[in-house]
């Protein structure tokens, strides 16, 4: 597997509130990590941070031995439960970070097989070389109106309040994230992002860049340069991975 991580703050922002971390076990399994954090002054790095160093931590002390899909559920929602106790005691406890969350992404990589947890809008697209699809739903205000039929898929792309999510780690004192499950294919590609990539690149601009033949952290660099070009209002951050022959 080919990897790459990016990590930009803008052209708007003066802090970069994301977080990425691709990490890799003596066994294989791997973890690609994403948090956009939010609220408070200073407090959203505070949030993206500790999401992305506490499952690293879970990550690499958990004694996994040829775990079934269920018993590598079991621990991603008992890890990320534990750490949104953690933020959300954390906010409380500190009055400058009062009301911060991030949104999360966890993806555990066993082989070509790929289990996602999911909480906030930061997303996960898979890419051949003649489809793309979003693996991920948003928390978002405006696809609950979708989904209750007020307003179209097309209005929401340019719904005012279109970047109000409803679920964010560390908010709550408990989360329910939503699951995925997706097997790679051979040269098939995996980009997990925040925002502020998602919302000013289309997905066919990700494509052209994505299989495109250049080096693969070439690629990462030109979706961050384009959505900068764009207007880099938001922090940018992305995870690229690419499924090669030989671990298929």
């Amino acid at each position: 597997m080919k990897f790459t991580v990016e990590s930009d703050v803008g052209r708007k922002r003066v802090i970069n509130e994301d977080r990425a971390a691709f990490l890799e076990r003596p066994d294989s399994l791997k973890l690609a990590l994403l948090a956009d954090g939010m609220g408070g002054h200073n407090a959203g790095d505070v949030a993206s941070e500790m999401a992305i160093q506490e499952m690293t931590n879970y990550f690499l002390q958990k004694e996994f031995q040829n775990p079934s899909i269920e018993e590598k559920r079991q621990w991603m929602e008992e890890s990320i439960a534990n750490i949104n106790e953690k933020i959300y005691n954390y906010s409380l406890e500190n009055e400058h970070c009062k009301g911060m969350g991030t949104t999360f992404i966890a993806v555990l990589i066993d082989k070509n097989h790929c289990l996602i947890g999911h909480i906030g809008d930061s997303r996960v697209y898979h890419f051949t070389s003649n489809s793309v699809d979003l693996i991920t739903r948003d928390h978002s205000y405006v696809n609950i109106l979708v989904d209750s039929g007020e307003i179209s898929e097309e209005e929401a792309q340019n719904h005012p309040q279109k970047n109000l999510i409803v679920k964010a780690l560390g908010t709550e004192p408990t989360i329910e994230p939503d699951f995925y499950e997706l097997t790679l294919k051979e040269y098939s590609y995996l980009l997990i992002c925040s925002d502020g990539l998602s919302n000013k690149i289309s997905t066919d601009e990700m494509a052209a860049i994505i299989t495109y033949p250049m080096p693969i952290a070439e690629k990462g660099r030109k979706l961050v340069q384009l959505a900068n070009d764009s207007g880099g209002e938001d922090n940018i951050s992305l995870i690229l991975l690419m499924m090669t022959e030989e671990e298929v």
